[in-house]
């Protein structure tokens, strides 16, 4: 994952995940490599809505100020 993913790439791709997770061929060990990879998405998923927040709080000020 070299660029930049959007927040709706990183749902699907959670998606996709959560899939091959539930499938009983699965190994034991590729199931700890998909968690891991997960893990990690949903880590920058959570990066993203922070951001995300942050701006909209300042946005609200900014407009609170100027009111």
């Amino acid at each position: 994952m070299g660029e930049e993913l959007t927040l709706e790439e990183y749902f699907s791709g959670l998606e996709e995940i959560i899939e091959k997770m539930q499938d009983t061929e699965v190994s034991l060990e590729d199931s700890f490599a998909l968690y891991e990879q997960g893990m990690k998405m949903l880590k920058n998923c959570n990066q993203k809505i922070d951001a995300v927040e942050k701006k909209m709080l300042k946005m609200n000020v900014k407009i609170k100020n100027t009111c």
